[in-house]
């Protein structure tokens, strides 16, 4: 009985661990691949290596700042009616010295990862440095706490460009930035629809209507320049743009009749359509790069 009940408690820890890394959250790290798809590189196994290594890399380093950020919030988030339960260094779960240990694991990989992939590090240490900004100041600014949360996935996708040695396209630039704008203004609506001001600091400076506008504009500026890049750039590809607009019209539809929207990885495996969508985008995308 006693061994059983502390192989119980061992599975219980192990997963805490796991929650503060917050792994469902790696699915953001995909957009480190998208580099590699377009740039039609996914015949050159050096390059697909390279790109896994880049993702792989970035999960470690995102971790690491999502544990910053809860060390930093551990106090505001005990006071929070749903994190004090979510948060594992919130609820007790997971202790300051274990969370320690794990931070420094992390580092530890990263630094390893400097010797493969100097270039992937040195993005993912702007990573870490903006985050640890963010968890400081930035997040109490508004519009600014928008446009650090926006360039995160920027920082992600040049990151999958230095792994494969090929420049980060203005139109990739541009069309990310805007894709990442709208998912954080929804972001930013759905924390203010669910708890008013009173779940962050910078809420109080936003309401609704300003937050939709943004939004509104964000979602505009990711298809067009998506659509622009796909007609000048990869022609082959305008099959895709009405799956975009789809996937933008479904998840905005997600969030206004599902509550969803303040993590996008949430609203995505929420809805099968939106993740249909998704995964056909993306298995289009490749068929028909790789058949140009």
């Amino acid at each position: 009985m006693a061994s059983s009940a502390s192989g119980s408690g061992q599975r219980l820890r192990v997963t805490a661990l796991l929650r503060l890394l917050r792994p469902k959250q790696w699915l953001k790290n995909s957009v480190v691949l998208a580099p590699l798809v377009f740039a039609n590189a996914l015949a050159d196994s050096e390059s697909v290596i390279g790109a896994l290594v880049a993702a792989l890399l970035f999960c470690v380093g995102s971790s690491a700042a999502y544990i910053v950020n809860d060390w930093h919030d551990i106090e505001k988030d005990r006071q929070h009616p749903v994190k004090r339960f979510k948060r594992p260094l919130a609820s007790g779960e997971v202790s300051k010295p274990q969370a320690f240990v794990l931070l420094v694991f992390l580092y530890v990989i990263l630094a390893a990862g400097f010797v493969v992939a100097p270039a992937v590090v040195v993005v993912i240490l702007a990573y870490l440095l903006l985050n640890v900004a963010y968890t400081l100041w930035l997040k109490h600014q508004p519009i600014l706490d928008i446009f650090t949360i926006a360039l995160g996935f920027v920082l992600r996708v040049y990151a999958g460009a230095q792994a494969i040695t090929v420049p980060m396209s203005s139109w990739m630039f541009v069309t990310t930035l805007c894709l990442a704008l709208y998912l954080a203004a929804i972001k930013r609506r759905q924390e203010l629809a669910g708890s008013g001001s009173d779940g962050r600091e910078v809420l109080k400076w936003y309401s609704m209507s300003l937050i939709d506008r943004y939004a509104e504009m964000s979602a505009i500026g990711a298809i067009l320049f998506y659509s622009l890049f796909v007609m000048h750039a990869r022609p082959e590809l305008v099959m895709t743009i009405p799956l975009v607009l789809y996937g933008l019209f479904r998840y905005w539809f997600v969030v206004e009749t599902m509550g969803r929207g303040e993590s996008p990885t949430d609203a995505l495996f929420s809805d099968w359509q939106l993740l249909a969508t998704v995964g056909v985008w993306s298995a289009l995308s490749v068929f028909l790069l790789m058949r140009a």
